[in-house]
């Protein structure tokens, strides 16, 4: 009986810090359910429909209809496939590529904070400026890319890098990779800081080389840093737009999933089949999502063993 009063004090504690809690965050919510909520709820609601945007008034509910032709359609199928290109490639040289700038810039040098502050300037432009530099840059005519690669000799001619199929692509990833690589440092920089020093002075003493220190100290560690930038980076770039579009507009080899969603509404007018496409990349994005935090899931647990 002694512990009872203590006991429900601390409970009734806990019980009113999370109704603070919630009083705090209704207003957050509030904003999110009309912002975010209520146009989730419209597209939902007319991808069972056949609505056209200048007779929406009009519109017939259709079921699955626009689901079931989506699956059968080979545009939403390439638009799939491109999304999916593109993550694995950019993803997978943006973590590379920050992970050697991470490492570069751990290290004690003259000027390394003005040379972060610096590093950070490509992530920092706007993606559509960015984009819209990097399309006239690759200008088959004037652009600087090909003017750098025939004083090189690398190329015998001017080349349409975002004509073609394959160049488009990779000249999109290229962008991609030159504008995230920063934000990926930047995490990863962020989680080398907190590796403890004196695990490295520890295998200097033990005669440990430095690719085993990276491979069993700093990479381990470093785990938990590598799961939020792969999975920031993933969902980003399987929700990719603006740059795909400024760059390529709808073309076939390189418009994502996003991009086939806007020319279905926009360009078509396709509202409900549209609607339906925006509902897949919803789903399709939900569902990398769960999978990426399930399996990423024992690299947060790392620090706390």
């Amino acid at each position: 009986m002694v512990t009872v009063a203590p006991y429900r004090a601390t409970r009734a504690l806990a019980a009113r810090r999370r109704r603070t809690a919630w009083l705090f965050l209704l207003p957050m919510l509030a904003i999110l359910a009309v912002v975010a909520g209520w146009p989730l709820f419209r597209t939902a609601s007319f991808a069972f429909t056949d609505a056209f945007l200048p007779e929406l008034d009009s519109a017939r509910w259709v079921g699955f209809e626009n689901f079931a032709f989506a699956l059968k359609d080979p545009g939403w199928w390439r638009a799939v496939l491109n999304t999916f290109v593109f993550t694995a490639l950019s993803v997978s040289l943006e973590l590379v590529l920050g992970l050697v700038i991470a490492l570069a810039l751990n290290r004690r040098f003259r000027g390394r904070g003005p040379l972060r502050a610096i590093v950070l300037i490509p992530w920092a432009v706007p993606t559509v400026v960015s984009a819209q530099m990097w399309r006239w840059m690759y200008n088959d005519i004037y652009g600087v890319v090909n003017d750098l690669l025939l004083r090189l000799g690398l190329i015998d001619g001017p080349v349409a890098w975002l004509a073609g199929g394959e160049t488009a692509m990779a000249a999109i990833v290229i962008t991609d990779v030159w504008k995230a690589t920063p934000f990926v440092a930047l995490l990863l920089l962020a989680g080398l800081q907190t590796v403890p020093a004196q695990l490295y002075e520890a295998a200097r003493v033990d005669g440990v080389g430095p690719v085993r220190t990276f491979l069993h100290i700093t990479l381990p560690l470093l785990r938990p840093a590598i799961a939020v930038a792969l999975i920031f980076r993933t969902l980003d770039a399987l929700r990719v737009f603006d740059l795909v579009y400024v760059m390529t507009s709808n073309a076939w080899a390189t418009a994502t999933m996003s991009v086939y969603a806007r020319q279905q509404l926009v360009d078509f007018q396709d509202v409900g089949y549209g609607s339906a496409i925006s509902m897949l990349v919803f789903v399709v994005v939900g569902v990398v999502s769960v999978a990426y935090v399930a399996g990423l899931r024992p690299g947060f647990a790392v620090r706390q063993r």
